[in-house]
């Protein structure tokens, strides 16, 4: 018997550069937009300055804010890539690498919250809804860190990092994300026509 021909109707196997594409998580223009934000958040881990009077060793800085922003827009996987990678990229160029481990950590606590809230409600109060969850994970993260990377990188005594929980290192932390969320408010809704275009952008009730 001849070859069985084939019905003109049936669909077309996808070819391997489509099957290839269909597997890419982020567009071009997503992951160019990451790398800049990426970018701004290593340029912002470097404009520090302390927030507590009398605690002068820890300081402030803006590296965790381009990271939620891209939560927002791209969702939690895409936040944290932005600010996974910026902390690996600072703490090369600083040597720190118990820093890029505690970064690390509050960067998770902070985003993934917020963006997986914000990606269910995608309204102005899932947005602060999410970020006062993300206060929350990164002030716990932040303390977590502490009891294991300050004792066992740094060489300081548990008792003493324990000791400096309630009046040192929760207000800061505190601080630090309120501020991170604020600003996160303000520049996400500056930019978010700019990196999501208005017909991929999915609009609330």
């Amino acid at each position: 018997m001849g070859a069985t021909p084939k019905d003109p109707r049936a669909p077309k196997a996808p070819t391997a550069q489509a099957t290839l594409a269909n597997t890419n998580a982020w567009s071009t223009r997503q992951l160019v937009t990451m790398a800049l934000m990426c970018a701004i958040g290593v340029l912002l881990s470097f404009v520090e300055f302390p927030l507590l009077p009398g605690v002068t060793w820890l300081k402030y800085d803006a590296s965790a804010m381009p990271a939620m922003v891209c939560g927002f827009a791209y969702g939690p996987a895409g936040g944290l890539a932005v600010g996974v990678v910026g902390a690996v990229i600072h703490g090369i160029l600083m040597a720190d690498f118990s820093g890029a481990v505690m970064n690390i950590l509050v960067v998770v606590g902070f985003v993934t919250p917020a963006a997986v809230l914000y990606a269910r409600v995608r309204t102005f109060r899932g947005a602060v809804a999410g970020l006062a969850l993300g206060v929350v994970g990164a002030v716990a993260m932040a303390v977590v860190g502490n009891l294991i990377v300050t004792p066992g990188w740094l060489g300081v005594p548990l008792d003493a990092v324990v000791a400096m929980i309630v009046p040192v290192l929760i207000p800061f932390n505190l601080a630090k994300a309120v501020i991170n969320a604020v600003l996160t408010l303000v520049v996400y809704k500056s930019v978010s026509n700019l990196i999501t275009p208005a017909k991929d952008q999915v609009r609330g009730r």
